[in-house]
């Protein structure tokens, strides 16, 4: 479990999400006496886009909603992806979840940097969602 790493939640509302892994702790904390991860990842996913569309209708469906969470190891599965997302580290820390506009302010960071990742086209697997 490092910084960058791409994991699938395993359990929780959050089940089948794939998120990004901002900052490990190896030995837990006094809030969180277990191995954990604070992590984000997409809550709903970009929809499909084909070339017939509008440019107003590709924009709002290339809409990704993030959410920013501490999550148990046990409850992530890591893959071989990772993802080199520099406006993240900064944008999230033990502190964000203190106050809820905070933790606002932190999503409308992770959506911005999400959503320019995908127009870029680089690291499509991430903004698919998972078929069961």
């Amino acid at each position: 479990m490092k910084v960058g790493r791409v994991a699938i939640v395993t359990r929780g509302r959050y089940a089948g999400k794939k998120v990004v892994i901002i900052q490990p702790q190896d030995s837990g904390n006094k809030s969180h006496p277990f191995p954990h991860a604070l992590v984000a990842g997409i809550e709903r996913y970009p929809s499909k886009v084909t070339r017939r569309m509008s440019a107003a209708r590709v924009t709002r469906r290339s809409k990704v909603k993030p959410f920013i969470k501490v999550i148990n190891y046990n409850h992530l599965m890591p893959t071989r992806y990772t993802l080199d997302l520099e406006g993240l580290k900064g944008a999230v820390n033990n502190d964000t979840f203190k106050e809820v506009s905070q933790r606002e302010e932190a999503k409308k960071n992770i959506k911005k940097t999400l959503e320019e990742r995908y127009q870029s086209g680089k690291n499509r697997w991430f903004f698919t969602a998972l078929r069961f």
